[in-house]
């Protein structure tokens, strides 16, 4: 889990991020969560919109990507999700304490 100094770091450094995945009508399926793990292993952290015709609220739609990809969410704001993985491979980020 993260905590609350982190999760603050961590906003500010996706602050200038634009959203690599958009979720829309079909929802949120196995390939997108394929390539959201191998995206945030290489990125560790990434902005997820949710579309206005994604038929699934977007707290779900999150709740989702984090299971399947076994990552943190960040924030959920506005129609955007910010989701963190610790690299295995790239680490780029260091978390305060």
């Amino acid at each position: 889990m993260l905590t609350g100094k982190q999760k603050r770091y961590l906003r500010s450094e996706a602050h200038h991020l634009n959203p690599i995945f958009q979720v829309g009508k079909g929802g949120v399926n196995d390939n997108m969560i394929e390539q959201i793990e191998n995206a945030l292993e290489a990125r560790e952290l990434m902005k997820i919109s949710v579309l206005q015709n994604c038929e699934v609220d977007k707290n779900e739609v999150a709740e989702e990507l984090s299971k399947g990809s076994k990552a943190e969410i960040v924030q959920i704001i506005g129609n955007t999700i910010v989701l963190y993985k610790e690299s295995k491979e790239n680490k780029k980020l260091n978390l305060p304490n």
